[in-house]
């Protein structure tokens, strides 16, 4: 009995048409029909009624039947997991995320990522979450980090929230000159604001907050990258509206009022139709894992926390 005389027996059983079956199997129906007539003949009884070219399963058939595809079913199951097992060693990930975070959670998750899948090539898409959305819905992109307020559910995409980030006004100086109060919203109404380009979260965030406060921000310029406004508020052209994981102490720092509704979601981002590869699950769950840590949860700045934790992975306490 082989296997692949299994697979002709399962196709001549669902199509009950040898040569319907032999088109769905891309063989000549002569080999398929030599095939079934083998495995009968190893088995000791006929597995198929042929009666003027009505197609049924004997007896016998219908016992082999369900056997057959376990057996096949399990062969698959096996032939996946050893390809699986390559996909660790050689698989590639297309990973989308917003410059912000490029800069700041993602060195530090790729690297441990790199030093524990040396073989999983990685590639880094840089781009706002507008446009990463789009992309990963297109199928450019096997992951995607999303920032920026809730969205309403999308029906092709998955989401895990994994952090609440606070956003900070910065401005030319240093942490030591940081601000001790916190700042209203209304407050920028006179602040020449360095601002990122359309489509990025960060910039749709405070354009929204100032217009709920009742006014229209002032650009002192805009169209900029992170880097090149981080560098622009640096130079003293203005302040900038940003994610605090990404301040460190190179600005001086104001933080805003509470209820200010300055922060932003972020969201690990998938497909729910695509069926993920194993090096695909492998950075998904690195990237959860990571933000869950407990260790590293004192590591981050004031007002911005979390969203998962190890107990919601099943991963237990660290």
């Amino acid at each position: 009995m082989q296997f692949q005389q299994l697979a002709y027996f399962v196709a001549v059983a669902e199509h009950r048409h040898f040569t319907r079956a032999a088109e769905h199997m891309r063989v000549a129906q002569p080999s398929l029909s030599q095939q079934i007539r083998a495995l009968e003949h190893d088995l000791g009884a006929p597995l198929f009624h042929r009666i003027r070219g009505n197609v049924s399963l004997t007896e016998a058939g219908e016992t082999l039947l369900p056997i057959a595809r376990r057996i096949l079913a399990e062969i698959e199951g096996a032939r996946r997991a050893i390809r699986e097992l390559d996909e660790l060693e050689r698989g590639r990930v297309r990973l989308g995320a917003p410059p912000s975070l490029c800069t700041g959670l993602l060195p530090a998750i790729l690297s441990a990522f790199r030093r524990r899948y040396p073989g999983i090539q990685l590639e880094l898409h840089e781009s706002g979450s507008g446009d990463l959305r789009q992309r990963l819905s297109e199928g450019a992109l096997d992951l995607a980090l999303l920032a920026g307020p809730r969205h309403a559910g999308d029906h092709q995409l998955s989401t895990t929230e994994l952090l609440l980030e606070e956003l900070v006004l910065i401005s030319a100086g240093t942490a030591r000159e940081s601000a001790s109060t916190r700042l209203n919203v209304r407050e920028l109404v006179d602040v020449p604001l360095v601002m990122f380009r359309r489509g990025y979260d960060v910039r749709e965030v405070t354009v929204n907050a100032c217009r709920d406060a009742g006014f229209e921000p002032s650009f002192a310029i805009e169209g900029g990258e992170m880097d090149a406004v981080l560098e622009l508020v640096r130079a003293g052209v203005g302040a900038a509206v940003v994610p605090s994981t990404v301040v460190g102490g190179r600005f001086r720092m104001t933080r805003f009022a509470a209820d200010a509704g300055m922060t932003r979601i972020v969201q690990l981002a998938y497909r729910k139709d695509v069926d993920p590869t194993r090096a695909v699950r492998a950075l998904r769950l690195a990237i959860v894992a990571f933000i869950a840590d407990p260790v590293r949860r004192s590591e981050l700045p004031p007002g911005t926390r979390p969203l998962v934790d190890y107990a919601e992975l099943g991963l237990g306490e660290r």
